[in-house]
């Protein structure tokens, strides 16, 4: 235990001095992040980050309705406006002058990544993902309870598997100066950073839907819904 606690701080700390030196502007050295990445700490720092990230984030959307209603579908449009643009002028470009960006094959599917995990999150908190509402509809209020608990806990055991694994992922992307193809100097790990925060993003929605549902069970309200696709 004392192993994992050390290994977690650990991975805190390189957290930190990375992003300290993505603010002083210098090379960040994913050497230690990484090798703390396969230590006994990783599963007990992602369930932090899980539990702990998750209902920080969710205080926040509390705090600024503003960022609870757009941040997700923003990332979204932009993602996708932006994967639409870059696929439409290299169209253009090949066919008409016979010319390409090395890098327009690559940087949208990076960017779609970035699209359908924050979209993961997004739909969470609509509860629009497959969630048998016509069955639990006709269950009492105390086994639609337990099911709306036992989503919430499957959707965190889904964020800590994921957290962990792209994380390691990412440090090990950093550690071995990965750019990405057609490019000189953009690195794969500021795309991939983007699917354990997005999954941060998600616990949040988990957290938010819950203490609603816990809501609705204390003030005899109704519990389940039908969702809508787009709805908000």
């Amino acid at each position: 235990m004392i192993e994992s606690i050390l290994g977690a701080t650990t991975i805190f700390a390189q957290l930190g001095v990375i992003f300290a030196d993505l603010v002083t502007g210098s090379e960040p050295d994913f050497f230690i992040l990484r090798s703390a990445m396969r230590g006994d700490g990783v599963w007990l720092w992602g369930f932090i980050m899980t539990l702990a990230g998750g209902s920080f984030v969710a205080w926040i959307y509390r705090l600024v309705p503003f960022i609870d209603r757009n941040l997700e579908s923003t990332l979204m449009v932009v993602s996708y406006l932006l994967i639409g643009a870059i696929i439409f002028i290299e169209v253009i470009r090949r066919f008409v002058f016979s010319e390409q960006f090395p890098w327009s094959t690559t940087i949208p599917g990076y960017l779609f990544l970035i699209m359908t995990w924050t979209g993961c999150s997004y739909n969470v908190r609509l509860r629009t993902h497959l969630s048998f509402s016509e069955f639990r509809s006709k269950m009492g209020r105390l086994p639609q309870m337990s099911m709306l608990f036992l989503d919430a806990t499957l959707w965190w055991g889904i964020c800590l598997l994921v957290i962990v694994t792209s994380m390691s992922v990412v440090a090990n992307a950093g550690n071995n100066f990965m750019i990405v193809t057609g490019t000189d100097n953009v690195m794969v790990w500021w795309f991939l950073i983007t699917l354990p925060f997005a999954f941060v993003l998600l616990s949040a929605r988990v957290f938010q839907n819950l203490f609603e549902d816990i809501r609705k069970y204390r003030n005899g309200d109704k519990m389940i819904e039908q969702a809508v696709l787009g709805g908000q």
